[in-house]
C-alpha cells in the first residue's frame, strides 16, 4: 500500500484569476455597451479619434474574449487540475508570471487598440511585440501545467484535462501560424501572407480561436464543474471519448466556412462546408452529455441557481454549435453573412456559454476557497433571471435584423431594379433592432453587477485558504487488469496523449492550407493588377487603424443583388498584394470593393469630414482629425521595404524615391480638392489625402481591364 502524502492546493493564483475575471469582463461589456449605443446615437462617438466604433470594437471582443473568458479559464483550470491531479502546481513562481504576464497583455491592448495599432486580424489584432508577449506567457501556462501533469499523484488523465491539454497545443499551433509578419516598427507590421491566403490562415485561426479556445477549455470546466455542482458522475465516460477525439479533429477543417461565396477557390469553401455540419455531432454529444448528467436531479435545477446557470450555459453551447453547422450551408449562409444574425450568433456563445458558465463557477467555486457560504441565494437567482433575459433581448433583435437587411440586400422590383437601391435604406430600418440589443445588454449587465455584490458579501463572510491541506496516496505504477477499458491505456501516458492530440488537429490544417500555399491555380493572376502607390499603402495603414474593417466589407460576391449594387465580383487575383486582407466580417456600410472612382474626391473629403453631409441619416462617426494632422511619412519607404521582401514588386528606383512619389500623388489629389471647392491650409500634407487616395484605388484595376472571369 503506498503512503499517504500531505499537499496543499495553491488557490490564490485561482482567487487572482477570479478577481481579474470579474473585473475585466465588466469592462468588457461596457465597452460593448459603448459601441452598441454607437451604433444607435452615433454622436456617443465624441468625434475623438480614440473613442470611434472602429477603434473601440476591437478592445471589446479582446476584453470579453482574452481578459473576461481567458481569465476565467485560467481561474477554473489552476482550481480543477490541482485536484484531478492529487498535486499543487508545478509552480508557484510561473503560476504568478503567468497572471500578471497574461493581465500585463491586457492592459497592453486596452492602450494600443484605441491608438489604432492593430493588425486587423479578427480575434488577433494585437501588433508583434504583444504577440511575442502572448506566446511566452502561453508557454509559461504550458510548463505550469504539464508540469503538474508529470508529477501527479493520480495516474489517470480525467476527460475536463484532456481538453486542457488539446486548447494548449492547438493555441500554440494556431497563434505562431496566424501572427507570422514581417514589423516595419515597434507596432506595425505586415503579414507574411496576403489575400486569399491570409483569409485563410486568418479564419483557420479565428475560427478555432473560438473552438479551442472559446469551446474546448469550458467543455474541460464543464466537465469538471458541472458533476461537482450537482455531485453526480457524468452521465457517459464513452460518450466524453468520442466527444473529444471527434470534436478536436473535426473543428479544425471547419474554417472556410466563414469565407462561403468569397473567392476562396470552392475546393476549400466545400471542405469547410462539410466538416462544419459533421461537427453537430460531436458538439451535441457533449451538450448530452452534460445535460443527461442531470437526469432525475431536475428538482435540485429547480432550486439550485448555480445548476440553472450551467444549464444554460450548456443549452447555449448545444444553440451555437447547432446554428454554426447550419450557417455553413451555403444557401443559408447566403443569407446570414455579412448580416447582424452573425453577431447574435457569436453572442449566444459568448453571453450564454461562456458567460453563463463562468458565472455558476464563479457562485460554486469562492465560497469553496474561502470556506462560507453564498451570502444569497436569492440574488444568484435574480442575477440568472436577468442574465438569461438580457441573452434573449439581445439575440433575438439581431437575429430579426440579419433578416431584414438580407431581405432588404437582395429585393427586386417586377422591372428588375434594386428595390432599396440606396445602402443607407437597409441601415435605418434596423435601427429599432440595434435599440432593443442594448436594452439586452443593459439587463445582462445589470444582473454582472449584482453578481459582483452578492460575491463581495460571500467572500467578505468568509476566511480566505490561500493553501488548502489535502492529502492523497504517492503515484505507483499502474498494474493493468483483465477487462480494463483500452482508453485508459492512453489516459495514463499524458505524453503520448499530448502527441495523439497534436496530430489529430495538425491534419486538417495542413490539407486545408499548403495547397493554398503552393499550387498558383488557385490564386490566378491578373495582368492589370498592379501594387498600391506609397500614398495608397499608408492610405490604407490608415483605413487599417480607424477599423473601417469593422463596418464595411471588401469582397463583392457572385449574386445578382450585390452585382447590380456595387459592380463585378471580386476574384482572388485582385487581392495579391493586400497585407492584411479586408473582406470583412459584416456590413454595417455598403461593400467598398468598387468604390474607386465612383464619387470625386471632395465626396471623400466630405462624406469622412461629416458623413451626413454626403448620406442624410449616415451612422457612421465623423473623422475630423483626418483633416487636421499631417501623414506622417517617416516609415513609407520602411514600409515599401517589407513589402518588397514579401514579394510586392516594387523596384528599387520606387523605393528609394518613394516619399517623391508620395509626394507627387498627394499634390494632384489636393489639386482636385481645390478645384471643387475644397480649401484648407496644406492639405496635400493630411492624412485625409492618403485615405482619399486609397479609397479611389479600389477595384480599379480590374475596371481597366473590364474582366468578367474568375
Amino acid at each position: 500500500m503506498s503512503k499517504v502524502e500531505q499537499f496543499s492546493y495553491d488557490n490564490s493564483i485561482v482567487r487572482k484569476f477570479a478577481i481579474a475575471s470579474v473585473v475585466f469582463g465588466i469592462v468588457g461589456m461596457l465597452v460593448g455597451l459603448t459601441i452598441a449605443l454607437q451604433l444607435v446615437f452615433p454622436a456617443i462617438n465624441f468625434e475623438l479619434p480614440y473613442t470611434t466604433y472602429g477603434r473601440l470594437r476591437p478592445l471589446h471582443t479582446n476584453a470579453v474574449i482574452f481578459a473576461f473568458v481567458g481569465n476565467g479559464i485560467f481561474m477554473g483550470v489552476y482550481y480543477s487540475l490541482q485536484r484531478l491531479l492529487k498535486a499543487p502546481m508545478y509552480s508557484k513562481l510561473l503560476s504568478n508570471i503567468h497572471f500578471w504576464g497574461w493581465q500585463a497583455i491586457i492592459v497592453a491592448a486596452a492602450i494600443t487598440l484605441p491608438l489604432g495599432f492593430t493588425s486587423s486580424h479578427e480575434y488577433a489584432e494585437l501588433e508583434w511585440p504583444i504577440d511575442i508577449a502572448i506566446a511566452l506567457v502561453w508557454v509559461v501556462f504550458g510548463i505550469n501545467m504539464f508540469g503538474t501533469i508529470l508529477k501527479r499523484r493520480e495516474n489517470h488523465l480525467y476527460v475536463a484535462i484532456w481538453f486542457y491539454i488539446a486548447t494548449w497545443v492547438t493555441v500554440t499551433m494556431l497563434h505562431i501560424c496566424n501572427n507570422l509578419v514581417l514589423p516595419v516598427s515597434l507596432f506595425k507590421s505586415y503579414p507574411v501572407f496576403a489575400g486569399v491566403q491570409d483569409a485563410l490562415v486568418q479564419w483557420w485561426y479565428g475560427h478555432n480561436a473560438v473552438a479551442f479556445f472559446l469551446t474546448t477549455p469550458y467543455l474541460g470546466l464543464m466537465y469538471y464543474f458541472l458533476p461537482k455542482a450537482a455531485n453526480r458522475p457524468i452521465f457517459s465516460y464513452r460518450l466524453s471519448i468520442i466527444h473529444f477525439w471527434a470534436l478536436i479533429f473535426l473543428y479544425i477543417w471547419a474554417g472556410p466556412h466563414h469565407l462561403l461565396y468569397t473567392s476562396l477557390p470552392d475546393w476549400a469553401q466545400s471542405l469547410g462546408m462539410v466538416f462544419s455540419l459533421m461537427l453537430i455531432a460531436p458538439s451535441w454529444g457533449g451538450m448530452l452529455n452534460g445535460l443527461l448528467t442531470l437526469r432525475g436531479a431536475w428538482d435540485r435545477v429547480r432550486n439550485d441557481p448555480i445548476l440553472k446557470f450551467l444549464v444554460v450555459a450548456v443549452t447555449a453551447y448545444g444553440m451555437s454549435t447547432f446554428e454554426g453547422p447550419m450557417m455553413s450551408i451555403k444557401a443559408f449562409n447566403a443569407i446570414t453573412h455579412y448580416t447582424d444574425w452573425t453577431i447574435g450568433h457569436v453572442h449566444i456563445g459568448a453571453l450564454g456559454w461562456n458567460g453563463m458558465l463562468t458565472f455558476g463557477i464563479l457562485y460554486w467555486l469562492l465560497p469553496r476557497i474561502y470556506n462560507t457560504k453564498l451570502y444569497s441565494v436569492r440574488l444568484a437567482n435574480v442575477h440568472f433571471w436577468l442574465g438569461t433575459l438580457g441573452i434573449i433581448f439581445y439575440a433575438v433583435p439581431l437575429y430579426w435584423a440579419g433578416v431584414t437587411q438580407q431581405l432588404m440586400w437582395k429585393q427586386f422590383t417586377p422591372d428588375g431594379f434594386l428595390q432599396y437601391g440606396n445602402f443607407l435604406e437597409t441601415v435605418t430600418q434596423i435601427i429599432p433592432m440595434y435599440a432593443l440589443r442594448i436594452v439586452g445588454g443593459t439587463i445582462y449587465i445589470i444582473g454582472v453587477f449584482v453578481m459582483v455584490y452578492n460575491l463581495v458579501k460571500t467572500v467578505g463572510s468568509g476566511v480566505f485558504q490561500a493553501s488548502e491541506k489535502a492529502e492523497a496516496p504517492a503515484r505507483v505504477a499502474h498494474i493493468p487488469h483483465a477487462g480494463e477499458y483500452w482508453h485508459r491505456w492512453f489516459e495514463r501516458r499524458s505524453v503520448l496523449f499530448t502527441g495523439l492530440a497534436l496530430v489529430a488537429v495538425v491534419i486538417g490544417g495542413l490539407i486545408e492550407i499548403l495547397p493554398m500555399m503552393w499550387v498558383d491555380s488557385n490564386v490566378p493572376k491578373i495582368e492589370t493588377v498592379k501594387p498600391y502607390t506609397a500614398l495608397e499603402v499608408e492610405g490604407r495603414d490608415l483605413y487599417i487603424r480607424e477599423g473601417c474593417v469593422g463596418c464595411h466589407s471588401q469582397m463583392i460576391r457572385p449574386f445578382r443583388s450585390e452585382t447590380e449594387r456595387y459592380g463585378e465580383f471580386s476574384k482572388s487575383g485582385e487581392f495579391i498584394y493586400d497585407r492584411p486582407f479586408l473582406w470583412g466580417s459584416k456590413r454595417t456600410g455598403p461593400d467598398l470593393h468598387r468604390i474607386g472612382g465612383k464619387y470625386p474626391d471632395s465626396w471623400h473629403y466630405n462624406h469622412m469630414i461629416d458623413p451626413e453631409s454626403m448620406s442624410p441619416g449616415s451612422i457612421m462617426p465623423a473623422y475630423p482629425w483626418l483633416v487636421t494632422d499631417d501623414l506622417d511619412v517617416s516609415d513609407t519607404q520602411k514600409k515599401i521595404e517589407v513589402l518588397e521582401k514579401l514579394g510586392t514588386p516594387y523596384d528599387d528606383s520606387y523605393i528609394s524615391n518613394a516619399n517623391k512619389y508620395l509626394t507627387k500623388q498627394a499634390e494632384e489629389i489636393a489639386g482636385n480638392l481645390r478645384r471643387d471647392g475644397v480649401e484648407y491650409p496644406e492639405i496635400e500634407k493630411k492624412e485625409i489625402i492618403a485615405l482619399i487616395a486609397y479609397l479611389q484605388r479600389l477595384g480599379t484595376d480590374v475596371k481597366k481591364q473590364g474582366l468578367t472571369g474568375r
